[in-house]
């Protein structure tokens, strides 16, 4: 499986202004479950989370903090009333519209 990147950011914010943000997260955990991020991009949190916190030394003067959930998503499940897709033959063969599609 391939990792695919949804959405990144990487800026410099006061202590404060770190806080709210991850208040702001925290809330939509609560609520719903969802977590917005850039312009009008969502992706909703499973019930159940993997997580992981990391504090790590980088340097004499650098340190880091990460924090990390993950979750599977369900499989997706085919519904008995969805098309398959249309045979080789099939779609070589011209369809003609009946009176009553027409009206």
């Amino acid at each position: 499986m391939v990792d695919m990147d949804i959405y990144e950011d990487s800026r410099t914010v006061s202590r404060s202004d770190l806080a709210a943000w991850l208040r702001q997260l925290a809330n939509q955990l609560e609520s719903d479950g969802r977590l917005f991020y850039g312009a009008a991009g969502a992706v909703t949190v499973a019930d159940t989370v993997r997580c992981e916190l990391e504090i790590e030394r980088e340097s004499e003067t650098e340190v880091s903090v990460e924090i990390e959930f993950s979750w599977t998503e369900p499989t997706r499940v085919k519904v008995a009333n969805e098309e398959e897709p249309a045979k080789d033959d099939e779609a070589a063969q011209p369809t003609e519209a009946t009176p009553e599609a027409a009206s």
